[in-house]
């Protein structure tokens, strides 16, 4: 399958204030894997078709959110004379460790914590990747089983991740719940485990602190530089004990005060936030916490890492933590999932190399009648603020692959230019705004998504999945006789499977593989057919 990418040089513009800081990003065991969305705060049941003007100068002119669908969905618009998507990075993956957690428990997930763009990045990806800082794009795609619709991947992928030496000290601050629903196995004692294993693997220059939150918040440790003193972290994280209510607000505040008095010049300062997320005490709301530590993010750079854990799990609010804190989140249910997140990304993947990140893909009007961002709903940039450094976008780190997924219908019998991906962001230390873009044609398009390469395949059927689960879980209770020839709800994505030929399609895929990620893909995908 062809793909395209060009450089397009850019400009240079005012530089702005820098901000001070990294963002501790990270990446799924093993070589550079996936992440990625944000806020759940809205309904995020999915964007919209935007149909494209009849030609270069049809259609109607806006950048900003149109109509709404039938179930909530937001409609855009295209604008004249282009047909333009625009999207903050995102690198969560949080809702797909979410859901499967929920699905091995014998559950279908809320529709509200399915979020489809947090299960695509959840994935390794083979995209090329620059020599320095920046971004390399790739765009690619396949037809679907419906008539005139193909799937259209837009691909970015940052630096390879320097090695553990290679990298500069870190200060981090744990801000660990202990509230009485963390004495729940798998919570709490999961995470003392994983950040006693951590502590033996991060370097003497490296720092911790641990803030500690229940009704109360507290510092059990402050800011302190390994070295020789690993003993000393150990006996704090070894002390916790779960009791009490979550003022999660206190936790964070306390946290971040904590870091500001240990921060430490030319490292990275970061506040890595363990929790259910189920405040039910003090101040719970998102807006209202970020609020009261408003400075510190501004004037030191200190950025947010969400770590959820436990079968009930305030998803919204640590989503919306993470996206307002300028971080991300991930999902933690079993000791694999602990080591990979807390022993192998904190460690490895501290660095930032780039800041307010954003992408805009241009479809060419003259080839394309509809298009629809999957996912990312809540990540959605107006067109005109593409390049407009003041808009907050994404913080992104080495190692990573940002993936887009995108439904198009091509007009019958196009040919020729189909679209024009472009990113666009900060240098982390002078925030210089850079560039760069790739372009994809219609006959680069293969025939079948499901004879695709092996990245295509996997984000399509993550996709599919995410979709399956909308659908399935907001009709449970449905009769059964509306799935097509017995096989469980189809999607609403174009040549959507059922959920059993979509597990069929997985588990051939997992075994052509042998990836174990595809492997647990497969299973549940399996579970949530079986549930439904």
């Amino acid at each position: 399958m062809k793909r395209y990418r060009t450089r397009r040089p850019v400009g240079a513009l005012l530089a702005l204030t820098a901000a001070g800081g990294l963002l501790l990003t990270g990446c799924g065991g093993g070589d550079d894997a996936a992440q990625g969305a944000k806020d759940t705060a809205a309904d995020s049941r999915g964007g919209g078709y935007a149909p494209a003007p009849d030609g270069p100068r049809g259609g109607t002119s806006t950048g900003e959110a149109g109509e709404t669908g039938e179930n909530g969905d937001s409609r855009e618009v295209a604008p004249d004379p282009d047909h333009l998507s625009t999207f903050a990075l995102d690198v969560d993956t949080a809702s797909y460790g979410y859901a499967r957690r929920t699905l091995s428990e014998g559950r279908l997930p809320d529709p509200s914590t399915v979020r489809p763009e947090e299960f695509v990045n959840s994935f390794r990806q083979d995209y090329d990747r620059p020599d320095g800082d920046g971004f390399t794009v790739s765009v690619d795609g396949a037809r679907t089983d419906e008539e005139d619709w193909s799937l259209v991947r837009v691909g970015l992928a940052t630096r390879t991740a320097e090695r553990s030496g290679e990298r500069p000290p870190a200060a981090l601050t744990f801000v660990i719940d202990v509230s009485g629903s963390m004495g729940e196995p798998g919570r709490l004692d999961l995470a003392q485990d994983s950040l006693a294993t951590m502590t033996d693997q991060l370097r003497d220059d490296d720092s911790v602190a641990l803030v500690t939150f229940s009704d109360e918040a507290e510092t059990v440790l402050p800011m302190t530089r390994l070295g020789d003193h690993r003993g000393r972290v150990h006996d704090a994280i070894d002390s916790l004990e779960p009791t009490d209510s979550t003022n999660l607000g206190a936790g964070v505040e306390t946290g971040y005060d904590t870091a500001v008095e240990g921060r430490r010049e030319g490292v990275t300062n970061r506040v890595v936030l363990v929790s259910d997320a189920l405040a039910n005490t003090g101040d719970t709301d998102a807006d209202t916490i970020l609020e009261r530590i408003a400075d510190e993010r501004r004037e030191h750079g200190i950025t947010l890492f969400g770590v959820g854990v436990g079968s009930d799990y305030g998803d919204a609010l640590m989503e919306r933590l993470a996206d307002k804190g300028d971080g991300h989140t991930t999902y933690v249910s079993d000791a694999e999932d602990a080591r990979e997140v807390f022993c192998e990304q904190l460690p490895r993947h501290i660095e930032l190399t780039a800041r307010d990140a954003k992408a805009q893909v241009a479809f060419d009007p003259e080839t394309v009648a509809e298009f629809r961002l999957v996912g990312y709903d809540n990540r959605q940039v107006a067109d005109e603020d593409f390049r407009d450094d003041r808009v907050d976008g994404g913080e992104v780190g080495p190692g990573h692959t940002v993936t887009a997924l995108y439904a198009v219908r091509t007009r019958p019998g196009a040919d020729g230019h189909l679209a024009t991906a472009t990113v666009r962001w900060l240098d982390p230390g002078s925030r210089t705004p850079h560039e760069e873009s790739g372009d994809v044609e219609t006959d680069a398009l293969g025939d079948s998504v499901w004879e695709a390469d092996r990245g295509l395949r996997v984000t399509a059927t993550a996709a599919y999945f995410a979709d399956a689960l909308r659908s399935a879980s907001s009709s449970a209770s449905s009769d059964s006789s509306s799935s097509h020839d017995g096989d469980a709800r189809h999607g609403s994505l174009p040549g959507a499977p059922g959920l059993g030929e979509l597990a069929e399609r997985a588990g051939l895929l997992a075994g052509r593989t042998e990836d174990e990620d595809v492997r647990r893909l497969a299973e549940a995908i399996g579970t949530a057919n079986r549930l439904t």
